[in-house]
């Protein structure tokens, strides 16, 4: 602590972690079923005005905070390795993932504008604002789960870029020239919240599982958490269902070599169509897929995205093979498909996603005829980090891209609440 304070005061760390527990509020709000969206409007603007008004040490220190606050979950996964010893090291990783570029950005602002000798307060204020507007496009090893505009997922205000862009034009008008009612300028980002509840077609049939990851893949486990699942099927059939949607790999084998599971998973889909998760292996590769089961025909839709770390060491390769070998067993990475697969169903067209796939810009893409997703079916296995906030985050991370591309997302998870998510609302089955 002695160090620390030796390059930081109190001050500058009280206000550090201060602006750092603002601007994660709305996230574990949202944990707590507290959530509103005038709190969450007034946490989210408070969190900027504070911030764009702190100098760079400042910064770090909230960097650091929102690493620590957002994303300590990820750590959680490493329990299940039997390597609780790395826990500590991950969490002081993402803080500093985080960190740098913050301090960065107001170094660099504060750095460029002490040479202007006229209006350098405004610039500075500019450039600040500026850094946090390109930090959604800031993703360390891939990760994209930050994204600073995602605080007004459930505000008063709108999410999109221009909207954010608003809000920060705002609060440096109000900043420079030390004026609160410049801040009426947010009235411009207001998005209007719609009373409407959407509802879940009564036709498809949106499974929840509750199984841990050491029970997931505990094979004397499997005969009966796969009777389980043919159970749902079974009870889905009797209720008239046309479509039921299962969690990622709740079948943890290379489904497409167990013949027998195969073959009654297809004499189901005669009669109901299937989606479900689990491995594919060619003979060379292992995937994590997608299986759709339609009138008695199989279609394999293949991970396009792969987690960092988790499936896939975005490391170079000399690196890379050490990591897998001393963490993970020597494990080989899974491979990710080229491109993105749509399937139809019932005349609908739905997007494939698995889990981190759905909280990624790269699954909103346009497709050939240069249309955008109006539905997809996202497939999740949530046990490695639960109990957590990372559902809660999952959840904020889709709801944002539901408003923001209007896609209608049908997500089956495990060991969290499944759900669908139409225009940024939650709809639970």
């Amino acid at each position: 602590m002695n160090k620390i304070r030796h390059y930081f005061s109190t001050l500058e760390l009280t206000t550090g972690l201060g602006i750092a527990l603002l601007s994660s509020a709305f996230i574990y709000l949202d944990f707590f079923h507290f959530s509103h969206p005038l709190l969450t409007t007034i946490l989210g603007l408070l969190t900027l005005y504070f911030l764009l008004a702190s100098s760079t040490k400042t910064w770090f220190i909230v960097g650091a905070g929102i690493g620590l606050f957002w994303f300590w979950w990820i750590s959680l996964s490493f329990i299940h390795y039997e390597m609780l010893w790395a826990i500590p090291i991950v969490v002081i990783i993402m803080a500093l993932l985080y960190a740098v570029p913050f301090g960065i950005i107001a170094w660099v602002s504060e750095k460029i504008t002490s040479r202007f000798t006229f209006h350098s307060e405004l610039f500075t204020l500019l450039l600040k604002a500026l850094g946090l507007l390109a930090l959604s496009y800031v993703h360390p090893f891939g990760f994209d789960w930050f994204k600073p505009e995602l605080m007004f997922v459930d505000s008063y205000f709108g999410i999109e870029k221009w909207q954010f862009a608003v809000i920060l034009g705002a609060i440096v008008l109000s900043l420079w020239r030390n004026n609160i009612l410049l801040l009426m300028l947010v009235v411009f980002a207001y998005v209007p919240t719609s009373s409407a509840t959407p509802s879940l077609k009564e036709n498809i049939a949106l499974i929840g599982t509750h199984i841990t990851v050491e029970d997931k893949w505990n094979e004397i486990l499997h005969p009966k958490h796969f009777k389980d699942i043919f159970a749902e099927i079974d009870q889905a059939l009797a209720e008239k269902k046309s479509l039921i949607i299962l969690p990622e790999s709740v079948f943890p084998v290379f489904l497409n070599h167990d013949k027998i599971t195969l073959l009654k998973l297809k004499e189901k889909s005669k009669n109901i169509s299937i989606v479900t998760g689990a491995l594919y292996w060619d003979g060379k590769t292992p995937r994590n897929s997608t299986y759709i089961f339609n009138k008695g025909k199989i279609t394999v839709a293949n991970k396009v995205l792969l987690v960092p770390f988790g499936e896939s060491n975005p490391l170079p390769d000399f690196l890379s093979d050490w990591v897998n070998e001393v963490f993970y067993d020597g494990a080989v990475d899974y491979v990710a498909s080229a491109d993105v697969t749509d399937y139809t169903i019932d005349g609908v067209t739905y997007r494939n996603a698995i889990c981190f796939e759905g909280t990624s810009e790269k699954l909103y893409e346009k497709d050939k005829a240069g249309k955008r997703p109006e539905n997809m079916i996202l497939l999740s296995n949530n046990g490695w980090f639960t109990p957590s906030i990372e559902p809660t985050l999952q959840k904020l991370l889709l709801q944002y891209y539901s408003k923001k591309y209007g896609t209608d997302i049908y997500h089956s998870v495990n060991m969290s609440d499944s759900y669908l998510i139409k225009n940024g609302k939650l709809i639970y089955p």
